[in-house]
């Protein structure tokens, strides 16, 4: 295609980031309207994250195996164009199940949370079928070595409807923007927020999916992209993801039968009793995190047999036998698992008081839920600022004008955020996030459009963030931990690209390990609350600093792997 097709068609693909962004997100307001309607615990309530980040690492495994066995590559078969087409049905599907698994149910019934899972782990499935199709379709549409520019530009549409997405939500759901727990409760015991609200809000997504399925489906400007290579199947790398996955089920089997469920026996207990087995429920226990520790052992120890393995014998691994990819595969791990735990333990980390005072660990004062929710709106803005940036060099502005864009470009992104949260900051507030800001523009004139340089250089600014947030207190530890977003910002495009670059016919089965593991944002985050739970808060930030290290490691490594390969990037 020419380069004006090319335009076309990544404006129709970058829709669907926008989807993921706006549904993903949305889950943080889902949440607590579940938590209280359903009368769940904590942990409960999180499944709805875990659920949904499982489905990706579900979907992309058995898409891989089914290809497997067939010995044809699925994807490549049928197409990006398709794949990204079948993808959006499929969440279709789980969005219209949300109805019938809801209906005629009343407050208090537990069970029926666990029908909401089903929906939402099929939406999630979906997600995981674009997902594994659309990254390498950016990608394709255009010059490899701009690849990673290309994702950015649709992350930065992610990230739009990450920002606006609980916005909405929240105004669909609660009339309002998110209220404390206390207002929640009232209102949902009140009949003020009904589950008809809910089920109306998943049938206008449904319809939403069909619209987009619709668009790809009838759009000329989007070519199918599918490759005739012969597949070969990868048994050795089939056979380690099988045991991977068991032993994760096996983890998080036993972590979920160390909760007592209260919803058997509810009406036979005194409020008294609730209380207590709750206490017994959320008190640390070792085993829990040393669970935990198993399975993210699990991980990394399956991902470096692999990557010894291949390299002495790479029959029957596939695409694993590029030691890009798999050390690509646990950056991946690395990377959405510290962007979401970052984000997903401030609010604990601002509501958290120390020796009984009316401040939190880092010296500020203890915050409620609503006072809470400007400062994770301006974390996971952090993404959509450093996302926009990265975009600008699509669009093939001159030298001169985009060196100003460089530095426009991320102080209207922050605009935007300001304006969303009209009122909610402090001065001293915005001048701290302004800093960071400018310490992120810094990184992209050092970076100079180059994916290993710039994973390099956001990796050390998130290593040295998050190090300064863990030996300081007040607002230079709350915003060494809220620029995290923006050091996070850029590194998905630029870990997509390198990992799967020089891959060839495997670039989708390539794609799909990738997406196999933003697992990483269904165990690591789960990680530091049990490290929390034993060590404080603060103190958990230390597994951000290992991710963030990691992904330094990994950015000087593939370096050396891609030269001695001989593969441009």
């Amino acid at each position: 295609m020419n380069n004006q097709n090319n335009k076309s068609a990544l404006t129709t693909l970058v829709t669907v980031f926008f989807f993921w962004g706006f549904i993903a997100a949305s889950n943080g307001v889902f949440i607590p309207f579940c938590k209280t309607y359903f009368n769940i615990d904590q942990f409960q309530s999180q499944l709805v994250d875990f659920a949904f980040y499982g489905a990706y690492y579900i979907g992309a495994l058995l898409l891989f195996i089914i290809s497997s066995s067939v010995k044809k590559d699925i994807l490549n078969n049928w197409g990006y164009k398709n794949g990204i087409v079948y993808g959006l049905l499929l969440s279709a599907i789980g969005a219209f199940i949300m109805y019938p698994a809801t209906a005629g149910a009343e407050q208090g019934q537990t069970s029926v949370f666990y029908l909401v899972l089903i929906a939402l782990f099929i939406v999630g499935l979906g997600f995981s079928l674009q997902q594994t199709a659309a990254n390498p379709f950016a990608i394709a549409l255009g010059d490899p070595k701009t690849g990673s520019h290309r994702l950015n530009l649709a992350g930065g549409i992610n990230s739009f409807g990450t920002t606006i997405g609980p916005i909405v939500v929240a105004l669909i759901i609660f009339g309002s923007t998110p209220l404390s727990g206390e207002e929640l409760k009232a209102m949902i015991q009140t009949n003020e927020i009904k589950l008809t609200t809910v089920q109306a809000l998943y049938i206008g997504v449904g319809i939403l999916f069909l619209l987009a399925a619709a668009l790809f489906h009838f759009s000329k400007k989007l070519p199918a992209l599918k490759s005739d290579t012969a597949f070969e199947p990868a048994n050795k790398a089939k056979n380690i993801l099988i045991i991977l996955t068991l032993i994760i089920i096996v983890c998080f089997g036993y972590i979920f039968t160390t909760y007592i469920g209260l919803e058997s026996v509810t009406d036979q207990m005194s409020e008294l009793e609730k209380k207590r087995i709750e206490l017994i429920n959320a008190a640390p226990d070792p085993k829990r995190l040393t669970a935990l520790i198993m399975a993210l052992a699990a991980v990394i120890g399956c991902l470096l047999f692999a990557y010894s393995s291949s390299s002495k014998k790479p029959e029957g691994w596939g695409a694993m036998k590029y030691p890009q990819l798999v050390l690509g595969m646990l950056a991946i791990f690395t990377y959405v698992g510290v962007e979401v735990t970052v984000g997903s333990n401030l609010g604990e980390l601002l509501k958290k008081a120390v020796d009984g005072t009316n401040l939190n660990e880092l010296g500020l004062p203890t915050l409620n839920d609503a006072q809470i929710a400007p400062f994770i709106s301006l974390y996971w803005g952090g993404l959509m600022i450093g996302r926009w940036v990265g975009a600008i060099t699509v669009f093939n502005p001159s030298k001169g004008l985009k060196k100003w864009l460089l530095i426009i470009v991320p102080y209207i992104a922050f605009g935007v955020i300001l304006l969303v949260n009209f009122g909610k900051y402090s001065t001293n507030q915005i001048m701290f996030f302004a800093i960071c800001v400018a310490v992120q523009i810094g990184g992209f004139f050092l970076a100079k459009d180059n994916p290993v340089k710039t994973l390099k250089i956001f990796s050390l600014l998130g290593v040295i963030a998050m190090t300064i947030g863990l030996i300081t207190t007040g607002n230079v530890a709350l915003f060494a931990f809220l620029s995290g977003g923006l050091f996070c910002s850029i590194m998905w495009p630029c870990i997509f690209t390198l990992s799967i670059a020089g891959l060839g016919k495997y670039t989708s089965q390539g794609s799909a390990f990738l997406i196999m593991m933003i697992l990483g944002g269904a165990i690591i985050p789960p990680l530091q609350g049990k490290l929390a739970d034993i060590f404080g808060i603060q103190p958990s930030y230390l597994i951000a600093v290992l991710c963030f290290a990691y992904l330094l490691f990994y950015a000087f490594r593939t370096k050396s792997v891609l030269d001695k390969q001989g593969v441009t990037y």
